[in-house]
């Protein structure tokens, strides 16, 4: 039947995909969620070989629910089906693209902070696109070109520039990547300021996509440099330095020109010298201007601001070119790098860019430890000024979540492993049963889980920093975060946390005992079901048999019977956690 009526069969299964949606339906059981998931599945498999077909009715769907905004699960399940589509890309499918795209920048564009589902909705829509792009990437690029084109023409100030944002969200390999600063070039002297600054920031965000998702192009535009890339590249610096004539001009504009400048190596390398031509003479002055703000001589609080965030960009961008290439670039990143964790690791003065900017202060912070560790594992001055108890808790928030970075995202071949900072796991075993008692102290909870003496575990008396006085919420909070990304690190990679090169047996029995004690607290708490949830994956990581003689590996086998026999009977006795 399929097989000689396939548009009926294909409209209903996608029937019965819309049927099945949460927005529809409302709440999901169990038996709904595998039903919708099946459809799904099936979709999936169905637009491998009835693409337009399958395109087509999603879209129709998407043109009737851009008005009720609750459901992020379209757009989540057409970025599944953009990413199977590769290979079966026909001209009318092309045109299906075209049809779906305002659909999609409507998730992007429209739900902006505020929304309850706003993040999801433009994370899920902006996944969509990117795959789209894969395949499709001159309709997504006529769609940024003209309305460039419309913009140089446009005589209002307050002007949409929602689709130049598109850039940000494509997916762009180096010969897109230059294509888009080609068609800048030819366009930003003409256009109104907004649009000017919304080029600048989406071109920053075009730029790591580059880098993030083709590394190895950008590791061989350092040892192979494109004149085409570094012409582009080098008239829009010059652009937009014309455009930079007040200081909070310049504010806005230093983390482009910095990555503009990285993918011009030769004139990096020509800068680096005393004397330049003139031609050059800009981008010297530039980087001497960005050094002295960061330095903090004489400039304002927002161009240090601005010179942190392109030195970090600068530090990040140097960890994806092999040292081995000798580049510039390096004695660069050596000449800032001691300032830069100066500003952004410095207790007595936390680094703070005012009411909004702690997400975007905290993923700075990150983005900077995990270079500096990338280009020199062993200068660990930041990580013990992160670990110090004295140190707000945000230093200890970016440490732990930039571990966790270093354990997760470590593709490049020269980048260094975790093992390098196994010398920490004390410090970080004491930060995680710190937080575990803050947590637990104030939730008004019992009080932490000791091992006793008794069966065979020697309890190291922690030093925990007491409340001096009731907690806030804010504070839980704080802790609640800090814990939750703890013990995603403990499930990443429990090596970090078991590692005891210098302690005796009996030690180490005992911090793995109080380790594990710690996440089996966790497990119940009903008010906390993310926390909950990853304290049972960090456990059954640290039961892998290969993790469970790390527990103490003079005695693997009689440590595991203790603990689970001291467990036994805690759970026998009815005794709470």
């Amino acid at each position: 039947m399929a097989a000689h009526k396939p548009v009926e069969w294909v409209q209903a299964v996608i029937t019965r995909f819309d049927e099945q949606l949460p927005i529809k339906v409302g709440h999901q059981n169990t038996h709904t969620k595998i039903s919708t998931e099946h459809n799904k599945e099936c979709l999936i498999n169905i637009s491998k070989y009835k693409f337009s077909l399958v395109i087509s009715g999603l879209t129709n769907i998407l043109k009737n629910v851009n008005n009720m905004v609750t459901d992020i699960w379209r757009a989540h399940h057409l970025g599944h089906i953009g990413e199977q589509s590769k290979d079966c890309l026909r001209l009318d499918e092309t045109m299906l693209v075209k049809q779906l795209l305002p659909e999609i920048c409507h998730f992007i564009h429209t739900y902006r902070e505020g929304h309850q589902h706003a993040t999801e909705l433009r994370a899920s829509a902006s996944a969509v696109l990117f795959s789209l792009s894969c395949n499709n990437f001159n309709a997504v690029f006529s769609r940024i070109s003209t309305r460039l084109q419309e913009l140089t023409v446009c005589s209002e100030d307050n002007v949409d520039v929602h689709d130049i944002e598109l850039m940000q969200y494509i997916s762009v390999d180096c010969s897109k990547l230059k294509r888009l600063l080609q068609e800048t070039v030819l366009k930003f002297r003409a256009l109104k300021k907004p649009a000017q600054l919304s080029v600048i920031n989406s071109l920053e965000k075009a730029f790591w996509n580059w880098v993030e998702n083709y590394p190895d192009e950008f590791t061989m535009l350092y040892q192979r440099p494109q004149a085409d890339m570094a012409e582009a590249a080098e008239k829009l610096f010059d652009l937009v330095d014309s455009f930079a004539e007040s200081a909070k001009r310049k504010a806005a504009v230093w983390p482009l020109q910095i990555i503009l400048l990285i993918l011009c190596p030769e004139i990096t390398h020509t800068i680096s010298k005393d004397t330049v031509d003139d031609s050059k003479a800009n981008k010297k002055l530039f980087l001497d201007s960005l050094r002295k703000a960061l330095a903090g001589q004489g400039s304002s609080k927002q161009l240090t601001e601005s010179a942190a965030i392109a030195c970090v960009k600068l530090c990040k961008a140097s960890t994806y070119i092999n040292w081995e290439d000798h580049s510039t670039i390096f004695l660069l990143v050596q000449s800032i790098v001691m300032d830069l964790k100066a500003l952004l690791f410095n207790p007595a003065k936390p680094f703070w860019r005012g009411t909004g900017s702690q997400n975007a202060d905290v993923e700075l912070m990150m983005d900077c430890f995990v270079s500096c560790f990338r280009i020199n594992p062993h200068n660990n001055q930041h990580f013990k000024v992160c670990l110090a108890s004295s140190s707000p808790s945000t230093f200890h928030f970016v440490l732990v979540n930039s571990l966790h970075r270093i354990i997760t995202n470590s593709h490049l071949d020269w980048w260094p492993k975790i093992d390098a900072v196994y010398c920490y796991s004390g410090e970080l075993r004491f930060m995680f049963s710190d937080t575990l008692n803050r947590v637990i102290q104030g939730a008004g909870t019992h009080a932490p889980l000791r091992m006793t003496p008794s069966l065979t575990f020697i309890g190291k008396k922690t030093t925990s920093l007491k409340f001096k006085e009731k907690a806030t919420d804010l504070d839980t909070r704080s802790y609640k975060c800090l814990l939750l990304a703890l013990v995603k690190l403990i499930h990443a990679d429990p090596k970090l946390m078991l590692h005891n090169p210098v302690k005796q047996a009996p030690e180490m029995q005992s911090s793995t005992a109080e380790l594990i004690t710690g996440l089996v607290q966790l497990v119940p708490l009903s008010n906390t079901t993310q926390l909950s949830q990853e304290a049972m994956e960090a456990l059954l990581v640290l039961h892998q048999p290969e993790t469970i003689e790390l527990w103490n590996p003079d005695a693997p086998i009689e440590t595991f019977w203790d603990i689970r026999m001291f467990f036994l009977v805690y759970f026998m006795l009815g005794i709470p956690f």
